[in-house]
């Protein structure tokens, strides 16, 4: 066994850009052989030299606390403090479908699962067909050393149904098993998959850790007349945070699940959720409800993606305990008219411009948009977003998205859209139009839970 030695170092920290994935910095005149190590427990190299464990189970934390008491003997192991407490903390699947198994027995699972992506990522294992079995995806492939399996699920649940010898007989009995439903190849990856893949293969880059509890001021500090950014995903927990702390009349509900923190108003007519896993820009971090009573309709509600800017989270949630109490169902004549929601940005030299289906208002500088769908306002049942601001040119995928019911309470939408003149910079007139969906499509799809 080699000897200690001090000067070679290991440092282990949640990955930036892609938590719970890990990094690991190695320095020191044996790195090559730390990253052997690393290599083996299944952190993959990156383009500036550092390592990245990203794995389909979300169980990053755990497998680094095994690497870094293996290899605390031989080097010089350090742990980030954020990736500490992740590592520290307890959890569980709490919508695990297995409901009889142990915690232990879960992680199991989610290995066998581990190991069959990496099988399938390095080429070990080739998959001829896929298809769906009405409940999951399912499919057969061969090993590199001859034999043959059917895999039964998907990410972490994925596992291995029956094992043949004949690779003909497999795929002919998985066949006859789907039917029609039979497609070549590997099925499409999966968000989970996508997002494993993308932490492996992106060299972590430093960013603003989140605020602390004695200055999440700055967090609520207006922002600059300037164009809107994409917000750090971590910030969103210090605004939540910053809320529960400025209104006393709402209260923090916790759920079945980790993933999810429910603010509650004390009229129990009004709700905000927080998703903590969201991190793309397709992902919805936070949904907004209102109802006309605690056990009434639901009034209106709204969606803002996880990239959208977290100053404009930050209006949202501002409205929502002004101007109390406005709850209940609207008056005669209360509709949202196009034209009060509008008028500052057409002051500010938003152009406008009109389809059957759509009514757009760009900024000057196309830096983001509003958009009214007539058809969806005409048709409350298609459940499509009435109105929606978005971050970037294309409405289809946009940077981030803020979608709001039609019966969105008129100050609502008045408060996002002063906002958005006030960012927007001043530019002169322009004749470019923004661009317009083709179909009433949602700009914000609701990101597939974890299992």
């Amino acid at each position: 066994m080699p000897q200690s030695t001090p000067d070679t170092r290991i440092h282990f920290a949640l990955h930036p850009d892609h938590p719970p994935a890990v990094t690991a910095t190695v320095t020191g005149p044996r790195s090559t052989e730390a990253q052997v190590t690393l290599a083996a427990r299944g952190f993959r190299h990156t383009d500036v030299g550092s390592m990245v464990l990203a794995r389909i189970d979300r169980e990053e934390p755990y497998y680094t606390q095994q690497a870094a008491q293996d290899l605390q003997r031989d080097y010089d192991v350090s742990i980030e403090p954020a990736l500490q407490e992740e590592i520290d903390t307890e959890w569980t699947w709490g919508n695990h479908p297995m409901t009889h198994l142990t915690r232990e027995e879960i992680r199991q699972v989610s290995a066998t699962a581990q190991q069959i992506h990496d099988d399938i990522a390095a080429g070990r294992l080739k998959i001829h067909l896929h298809a769906h079995d009405g409940w999951t995806t399912v499919a057969v492939g061969t090993y590199t050393d001859g034999h043959s399996v059917h895999l039964h699920g998907e990410d972490h649940l994925r596992q291995f149904a029956l094992v043949y010898d004949d690779e003909a007989e497999a795929v002919a009995e998985f066949h006859r098993l789907h039917s029609v439903a039979v497609r070549p190849g590997p099925a499409p990856a999966t968000d989970t998959e996508l997002a494993a893949a993308a932490a492996a293969h992106t060299p972590p880059t430093p960013h603003r850790a989140p605020a602390d509890h004695d200055s999440q001021a700055t967090v609520r500090e207006a922002p600059p007349a300037a164009g809107v950014h994409t917000a750090d995903p971590r910030v969103g927990e210090a605004l939540l945070d910053s809320f529960f702390e400025d209104n006393a009349d709402w209260w923090k509900v916790r759920t079945w699940s980790d993933e999810t923190t429910v603010a509650c108003h004390e009229s129990l007519a009004m709700r905000v959720e927080f998703d903590h896993e969201a991190r793309h820009r397709r992902d919805v971090a936070w949904t907004v409800a209102v109802y006309d009573s605690p056990v009434g309709e639901r009034l209106w509600h709204a969606t803002a993606s996880a990239t959208t800017p977290i100053d404009l989270v930050q209006t949202l949630l501002d409205s929502l305990t002004s101007n109390e109490p406005r709850w209940g169902p609207p008056p005669t004549g209360g509709a949202l008219r196009p034209i009060d929601a509008t008028r500052t940005l057409l002051e500010a030299r938003w152009t406008q411009t009109s389809s059957p289906r759509y009514v757009a208002w760009q900024a000057p500088d196309a830096s983001s948009s509003l958009h009214l769908n007539t058809y969806a306002a005409d048709n409350p049942a298609s459940q499509l977003p009435t109105w929606s601001v978005i971050g970037g040119t294309d409405p289809n995928r946009p940077d981030w998205a803020i979608d709001l019911s039609a019966a969105v309470t008129p100050d609502i939408l008045a408060n996002l859209t002063d906002h958005l003149a006030a960012c927007a910079p001043p530019a002169p007139r322009r004749t470019g139009t923004p661009s317009l969906p083709a179909t009433p499509t949602a700009t914000t799809p609701t990101r597939p839970r974890r299992h």
